[in-house]
């Protein structure tokens, strides 16, 4: 999701919640609705909610600078989790405490008529901040499930307005249900309840947004097909007549929306040059920032290639089967046994010299005052 279409599904729900706070509030105060109230909290709570993701988005476009020389994009996850608790501790929390109070206390609702216009009206606005959420929400789902998309979304913004449209959605539609057992059917405890189930949904949202913008909030990385695209570009790399030549490890981490570092450890000849070595890399840096513009930082760790170091047991062992060294498996010594330790073909390292002892000076073995001991 482009930073510009986040932006434009949080202003349009920034403006439906605003208008649905106020007349939920009005209706609130004239008809004494538990459920109303709260879903008049829940709006405002919202409509804040919309305001920090919008400072989050302006703060994180920030440019890197010496004490941040990644940027500032990770700023956008710490207001993301800012609005989650706010909607757990407000929302929620508000909700669940008007209800039970409520419950304890039941009287019934006066002028009932004001309460389905307004909840007809906020169904409609948070129709529209829905609809904007949820079309942004599929164009980059690419066929996944609604929730595996969820939890991959790197894009809290996007997320978090969807997640709260549907939770208020919900809520309406509970509200309406509370009201109206209310108002036809005498059940005066269904609006407490029905805001107390309003809590909930709150909670229950503002949960799962916690887990996820925590993930991203302390270092998550980047999606799969990301990292299979860059894996698949450095072996296609190596296979070409560079000095590329395995794959040790790729890391990556989700700096923002659309930031991502890649840092890669790969093999190579070394018998290469430093100029191989600068043209591979430039190679490697435009075809993966060309595949993925979102890696705005690429870090490539070379080592020397396994096949330059020397040969391992096994490969010694190949080189006497083939017949590259003469001779049985090991070389006979004096008595014509094999020493399996010593193939033929291989001097064997001379042993290390004995050290020697020098003989101590006669005055070394006298006693005090230069005199021989008995």
């Amino acid at each position: 999701m482009a930073a510009e279409g986040s932006t434009k599904v949080v202003l349009i729900a920034l403006g439906c919640n605003f208008g649905i706070a106020v007349a939920k509030f009005a209706a609130a105060l004239f008809t004494g609705s538990s459920a109303m109230l709260s879903e008049a909290i829940h709006s405002l709570v919202d409509t804040s909610n919309q305001g920090l993701l919008f400072h989050g988005i302006k703060r994180a476009a920030r440019p890197a600078d010496a004490r941040h020389p990644f940027g500032y994009a990770m700023e956008l996850y710490f207001w993301s989790f800012i609005v989650a608790i706010l909607l757990f501790s407000l929302g929620a929390g508000v909700s669940i405490y008007e209800g039970i109070d409520k419950l304890y206390r039941p009287h019934p609702i006066s002028n009932p008529e004001i309460n389905y216009a307004v909840l007809g009206i906020a169904l409609l606005l948070e129709g529209v901040s829905t609809w904007q959420a949820l079309s942004a929400f599929n164009k980059v789902r690419k066929g996944q499930s609604a929730l595996a998309a969820l939890r991959r979304s790197k894009d809290p913004a996007l997320f978090t307005v969807l997640l709260e449209d549907l939770a208020a959605l919900a809520g309406l539609s509970v509200a309406l249900i509370g009201i109206s057992a209310t108002h036809m059917l005498g059940i005066e405890w269904a609006d407490g309840a029905a805001s107390v189930m309003i809590g909930l949904i709150l909670a229950s949202v503002a949960a799962f947004l916690s887990i996820e913008i925590k993930s991203l909030l302390i270092g998550e990385a980047a999606s799969e097909d990301l990292q299979k695209n860059v894996h698949t570009l450095l072996t296609a790399e190596g296979s070409k007549t560079s000095p590329v030549r395995a794959i040790n490890e790729i890391r990556t981490m989700q700096l923002g929306p659309n930031d991502v570092i890649v840092a890669a450890s790969v093999d190579m000849e070394d018998t290469a040059t430093a100029a191989d070595v600068e043209a591979a890399n430039d190679r490697l840096n435009h075809a993966i920032k060309k595949r993925h513009p979102e890696v705005r930082y690429l870090f490539i760790d070379v080592k020397a290639a396994s096949s330059a170091m020397k040969p391992a047991p096994e490969a010694l062992l190949d080189r006497v089967k083939s017949g590259s060294i003469n001779g049985s498996m090991g070389a006979t010594d004096s008595n014509g046994r094999v020493d399996s330790a010593t193939p033929t073909g291989v001097t064997p390292p001379a042993p290390p010299p004995k050290p020697t002892i020098a003989a101590r000076p006669a005055s070394a073995r006298k006693g005090k005052g230069g005199k021989r001991r008995r």
